[in-house]
């Protein structure tokens, strides 16, 4: 088992550092799904996921023409609900960086969870880094979850999960995730779906529970 998560581990690491390298000029094919495009298969029709990209790009920035380089912002959008994480020097930035989302084309609802402290040093993001690779590698060996159902983000040790699922695979999900080694808390932004609303998308609900 070890063995496995640590091959899934490199493979994530790897696909992530060569998708970032090749974002400026072609996305990645693997295994017939677009890696660091728009178009990786989950539970978002090909429009919304489109739609997020925008609201990510526009987003951030808007956040640096408004804020500079005081802040360190994160924004990641799930079906227009936008996550924001990092960090900003007061709490009036912190609800600036909400209110300039908010104004955001086709932002549905935020999410804020930016930390009023210092910057993170790059040690903390790299760490970061490695925690969000370790968790989606957990996600790649689990046999009964669909590993491009979730969006995984990770902001000083605490790991933030995103998706449209059932409330099995959201049980199942946050049970991996607080397992996983560096992970200091789980904080769920997850869109809860029932089974029948996820065999209606063409999903496969019949993935047993572990035992």
């Amino acid at each position: 088992m070890k063995f496995r998560v640590q091959k899934r581990l490199a493979l994530v690491l790897a696909v992530a550092s060569l998708a970032g390298a090749l974002s400026a000029c072609a996305p990645l094919v693997l295994g017939g799904a677009l890696v660091g495009g728009m178009m990786v298969s989950d539970r978002r029709t090909s429009g919304s996921q489109v739609e997020d990209e925008g609201i990510e790009l526009r987003a951030s920035s808007r956040i640096r023409e408004n804020l500079g380089e005081r802040v360190h912002v994160n924004v990641t959008s799930y079906n227009r609900q936008v996550l924001l994480t990092g960090e900003v020097p007061s709490p009036q930035d912190k609800q600036l960086v909400e209110q300039v989302v908010a104004r955001v084309d086709n932002v549905r609802s935020i999410v804020n969870e930016l930390g009023v402290l210092g910057n993170s040093t790059l040690t903390q993001r790299a760490s970061d880094t490695l925690v969000t690779g370790k968790v989606k590698a957990s996600l790649l060996d689990a046999k009964d979850l669909f590993a491009n159902s979730f969006k995984v983000v990770t902001e000083r040790g605490t790991v933030y999960l995103m998706g449209r699922v059932t409330q099995r695979e959201a049980t199942r999900v946050t049970d991996i995730a607080r397992g996983t080694g560096g992970v200091q808390k789980v904080v769920r932004v997850l869109e809860v779906i029932s089974e029948d609303e996820l065999k209606n998308m063409g999903g496969d609900s019949t993935i047993p529970a572990p035992q």
